[in-house]
């Protein structure tokens, strides 16, 4: 039976005695298909695809029988492998706040949670901000793939209301439900991958648990994850908003630009991906002191997290190259050859050419593509040292 609470309708994921009236919405919705027939199951015959959907009554089957291998499906066609290490930081019986660093709009939670499924772990419930539900039929397939709504573009007066609200919602799924949840470390993407934990994000984390703020974060048994991708097939588009905020304070994507990313994501080349499930962070959360302020006590938690996703990551010669370009000289130049160096240009230089700007400017552009495949290198230089 699940454990139900009216209060978070508005954010939670479907409940299971919801999920025959979603998938009859889905199926119903001509966009939906166009999608699922276009780009996810061009191949598959529609009344087939339809009468699958129908089969399933819980979202546990929907997760099981399709989502997980449709997402290693997809990754199996752009990726050269996908590995995964540091399960054994993990119980099966236990519930956990999986805070990792984030490079992908859709893949990072949908590979996180489809690997616990496929390892006999439970699938992740996701956190997914409501500006990527463009279309009504997205927001129906988050909610059945069990993900809640973090409102974001609210007004001044509500943040702190609608802030309360996600970290109370949060807290019943883990202490409650013993469900776990994903959430990445800072609201967005890093662009330039300097993967910092918003001090914010935790003050929030925070908010809805016990009135002990330092309580309140241990009963999450936060557990940071390492993503490493080793190409960022996004990489063109972020730096050109870089070059488009830079130009344009004002400057804001629409949501033509967020399906734009998502797409890109989901089908462009991303070379080798590797995540690493870090240890909790409770055993070290102990070792602070706890009559520290309220500021200090979350900078000292954020810095926990920021070391727990640095140490872990996977690197590879691109990040190496990249790295030595901006701020090491030769600092790694054991770790490539010259063939690196010579597919390193030549993928910069196929990336660039894809920016459709006209006014590019292309040496910041390049500095911008750069950082983004050496900050990792530089952040975990600075937990070694």
């Amino acid at each position: 039976m699940e454990k139900k609470n009216p209060e978070f309708d508005d954010i939670r994921p479907y409940y299971d005695e919801e999920v025959t009236a979603v998938i009859e919405r889905l199926l119903s919705d001509p966009e939906f298909r166009r999608v699922i027939m276009g780009y996810v199951f061009p191949d598959r015959d529609w009344d087939e695809f339809q009468t699958l959907m129908r089969s399933f009554k819980t979202k546990r089957e929907f997760q099981h029988s399709l989502v997980k291998h449709t997402v290693l499906g997809l990754v199996s066609k752009s990726a050269a492998s996908v590995t995964c290490s540091g399960l054994e930081n993990i119980e099966k019986d236990q519930a956990y706040t999986f805070l990792s660093n984030h490079r992908d709009i859709v893949l990072d939670a949908s590979l996180i949670s489809s690997t616990l499924g496929i390892n006999g772990y439970d699938t992740t419930e996701i956190a997914i901000g409501d500006n990527l539900l463009v279309q009504p039929w997205i927001e129906d397939l988050v909610r059945l793939n069990k993900s809640f709504i973090v409102k974001r573009g609210v007004s001044v007066r509500q943040i702190l209301e609608v802030a309360r609200h996600l970290s109370e919602y949060i807290h019943f799924a883990i202490e409650e439900k013993k469900e776990s949840v994903w959430i990445a470390q800072r609201e967005g993407r890093a662009k330039d991958s300097n993967d910092r934990t918003q001090e914010s994000l935790l003050k929030m984390l925070a908010m809805g648990g016990d009135p002990d703020w330092f309580k309140s974060l241990q009963s999450l048994n936060i557990t940071p994850i390492s993503l490493s991708y080793e190409y960022d097939p996004c990489d063109y588009l972020k730096a050109k908003e870089f070059q488009q905020k830079r130009d344009n304070p004002e400057f804001k994507k629409s949501p033509h630009d967020d399906l734009l990313n998502m797409e890109t994501g989901l089908f462009g080349d991303k070379g080798n991906i590797h995540f690493q499930f870090g240890e909790p962070i409770n055993s070290s959360l102990q070792l602070l002191d706890n009559k520290l302020k309220k500021n200090e006590l979350i900078t000292a938690v954020a810095s926990l997290i920021d070391t727990g996703i640095f140490r872990n990551y996977r690197f590879y010669p691109v990040n190496y190259i990249a790295y030595d370009r901006l701020w090491g000289g030769n600092l790694f130049l054991e770790c490539y050859t010259a063939e690196d160096l010579q597919n390193f240009d030549r993928y910069m230089q196929q990336q660039l050419d894809k920016i459709d700007l006209p006014d590019k400017d292309l040496p910041f552009l390049t500095e911008m593509m750069w950082t983004m495949y050496a900050y990792p290198v530089k952040n975990h230089l600075e937990i070694a040292t």
